[in-house]
């Protein structure tokens, strides 16, 4: 076979494949978007646009220089709050019998020594009628011994009688004794309460606080057990338990400060001091509880609220740090808005530590000396997504 006509053929072909690849590669040249080599997004996405607002809404938006502030290190765990079992009494009711003038709610505050409600009861009108028997019991026996002492004086009563006169009297007067002591464990103290004794032992608030159980109802009937009819919790000092892992149990000291943040109060933090350190490590968990204890101011703090618990174990160190409400969150991503001239903002994707207080501090997105908007951001969102739509 001839080679010069399979030679002009092949030459034919590879000049169609090179005007081939020519052509496609003009194609993606006029379609692609060119794309970023760092990231490997597109280069039109990854510039911001910016959203340019008038002189009357920029008087709505506060600026803010980024600037390094020097943070204490922290540990920081998960905690609950709780009652202080210092500040709460669960009242028992004394005496079997029936509740009557319930005065108490849920929710009142009470002060101490205040009636919460009385229980009307046949045991205490029984002790009541036994002191009254006491003690003429004891006027009698004292009047006896006297006499007794006085004939034993004139030769006309033996030794024998006197001593049984004066052992008589000093049972009468252990039985006084007795009477009375039972009586003011039910709150009867002194013979003028006991003239305007009407049969209802008063239930009295042991502490001041507020009332945040109450098991009974009025005329319902209550038994002496170990089940309290009402609660009082003073609400103005709590504790916060937490768990600290045994591996960091050596940065924990009786007395040291906490911060205490919830998800209730969003940039609010509450301090404390740590007051205990269990003695044991939960073999499941390897941790141990702690005790922080933390005022309470109005009540804010609620018992079963879960909370952290910030604690300072170190030197500070000088970090970057943004406002909470400066930064939002969308499509999972946290955002800021840079300030680029006057009126003119651009958002810009920042990563940041999520917890609970007032700053945030910056891992990455943002340098010292930019501008930030630390108040209108929402502002801004809605007049960026008013324009794009």
């Amino acid at each position: 076979m001839n080679a010069r006509p399979l030679l002009k053929c092949l030459a034919a072909f590879a000049l169609g494949s090179v005007a081939l690849s020519g052509c496609g590669g003009r194609t993606d040249a006029a379609t692609d978007v060119p794309r970023d080599s760092a990231s490997g997004l597109n280069r039109r996405d990854s510039e911001p646009t910016a959203v340019v607002v008038d002189s009357a809404m920029l008087g709505a938006i506060k600026i803010d220089v980024i600037r390094e502030h020097a943070v204490p290190r922290t540990l920081v765990v998960a905690g609950k709050v709780q009652f202080d079992e210092d500040r709460l009494a669960r009242v028992l009711a004394p005496l079997p019998g029936q509740v009557v003038d319930l005065r108490a709610k849920v929710g009142d505050g009470v002060r101490k020594g205040q009636a919460l409600c009385a229980i009307n009861s046949r045991e205490v009108t029984a002790a009541v009628g036994d002191h009254v028997e006491s003690h003429r019991d004891l006027e009698l026996a004292e009047k006896t011994a006297a006499m007794t002492q006085d004939l034993y004086d004139h030769q006309a009563a033996s030794r024998i009688a006197l001593q049984q006169a004066q052992n008589d009297l000093a049972k009468a007067r252990s039985r006084v004794a007795r009477t009375e002591e039972a009586l003011a464990v039910l709150g009867l103290r002194g013979e003028n309460e006991l003239a305007r004794f009407d049969g209802r032992v008063p239930i009295l608030s042991p502490l001041t606080g507020t009332i945040i159980e109450r098991k009974v109802t009025d005329g319902q009937f209550v038994q002496t057990d170990s089940t309290p009819i009402i609660t009082v919790a003073d609400l103005s000092s709590v504790w916060v338990m937490g768990d600290i892992f045994e591996r960091d149990l050596h940065l924990v000291t009786i007395g040291q400060v906490a911060t205490v943040a919830t998800t209730a109060y969003p940039g609010e933090q509450f301090r404390g001091r740590v007051d205990y350190i269990s003695e044991v490590i939960d073999p499941a968990t390897r941790t141990a509880k702690v005790r922080v204890s933390a005022p309470n101011r109005n009540g804010r703090l609620k018992p079963e609220m879960f909370a952290s618990i910030a604690l300072g174990v170190g030197e500070a160190e000088r970090v970057l740090t943004v406002p909470s409400r400066a930064a939002f969150t969308q499509d999972g991503r946290t955002w800021v808005y840079l300030s680029t001239e006057p009126g003119r903002f651009v958002r810009r994707a920042i990563e940041v530590v999520q917890d609970e207080g007032t700053e945030r501090r910056v891992l990455s997105g943002l340098r010292a000396g930019e501008r930030v908007v630390v108040d209108g951001a929402l502002l801004l969102r809605q007049e960026e997504e008013k324009r794009a739509g």
